[in-house]
């Protein structure tokens, strides 16, 4: 007869040794990062260990976050026909700073996959060909649920390579969009790129009334930059991301609109379960 008590017990080895891959794994790949200040340049006696902590503990935690929590919504996903030209390619790319693009037929709810600013570059910038068909130039990307853990995703994504999903609902329709950023981000934090707002300007100005910023800005500088005063000196915050969980008493999510008693509007760009990242503010007076 089969001991079940010994194969439970080589279940959980088993289990131990996984997660003691993972550990070591992750023990090597940060401890030669930048992020650490490991470089020889660095007195390694002032080195401490919490940082790497903190991420093993985010690295482990990553089952415990659904793919829905830190989707891009469908309503801010930036995706392009196929029926679109070169010139509607090249617009695109050069407005949204981004490398990747859903491709879709008709709507975005019947999406064919992607198009990599790397493949177009090649075949088609410097004096490259000059005919073009966006169906040929298309690569696969994934589709998952939104109930699918992080965990999950991220070793998908590993294994075929492709670092871009779009999340279907039980309808068959989309969702949101989440890349391989977004789940990194999760483990290490912002990922600031040469395309990301600036450590010291950290609002954008994006047409009249209507401003970009990060959560982190802090409320008498927006002022004194831009002139909008959102700041009281009874407040218990002091910046535009405090200002906002103080109107919902809570961490909101993508896609929410939120309202001050002024009349002016918080659209979150990019928030995750721990904190607001980027907001979009319109000013209820569009003089301003």
């Amino acid at each position: 007869m089969e001991d079940f008590s010994d194969n439970e017990n080589k279940d959980k080895k088993s289990l131990e040794n996984q997660n003691e891959k993972k550990k070591n794994f992750f023990m090597r790949f940060f401890s030669n990062s930048k992020d650490l200040n490991l470089s020889s340049n660095v007195n390694k006696k002032n080195f401490s260990k919490k940082p790497l902590e903190e991420k093993l503990s985010r690295v482990k935690k990553l089952h415990t976050i659904r793919v829905a929590d830190i989707l891009i919504p469908k309503s801010d996903i930036k995706a392009i026909s196929d029926e679109a030209s070169l010139d509607d390619i090249v617009k695109i790319f050069s407005l949204s700073n981004l490398t990747r693009i859903p491709v879709y037929n008709e709507t975005l709810d019947n999406p064919l996959g992607l198009i990599h600013l790397k493949d177009f570059a090649i075949k088609h910038g410097f004096n490259g060909e000059k005919s073009f068909d966006i169906k040929t130039e298309v690569r696969p990307l994934l589709y998952v649920p939104p109930s699918m853990s992080l965990d999950i995703l991220l070793q998908k994504m590993q294994t075929e390579r492709i670092h871009m999903a779009l999340v279907i609902d039980e309808y068959g329709g989309v969702d949101g969009l989440v890349t391989i950023e977004d789940l990194l981000e999760q483990i290490v934090g912002d990922i600031i790129d040469e395309h990301d707002v600036e450590e010291g300007k950290l609002w954008t100005k994006e047409k009249k009334g209507i401003y970009l910023v990060h959560a982190r800005l802090e409320l008498q500088d927006f002022s004194n930059q831009a002139g909008i005063n959102f700041f009281n000196e009874d407040n218990e915050y002091e910046t535009i991301g405090g200002l906002v969980f103080s109107l919902t008493n809570r961490i909101p999510v993508r896609g929410e609109l939120v309202k001050d008693k002024d009349g002016n509007e918080f659209s979150i760009v990019d928030a995750d379960p721990r904190r607001i990242k980027r907001i979009r503010i319109y000013l209820s007076n569009k003089d301003e």
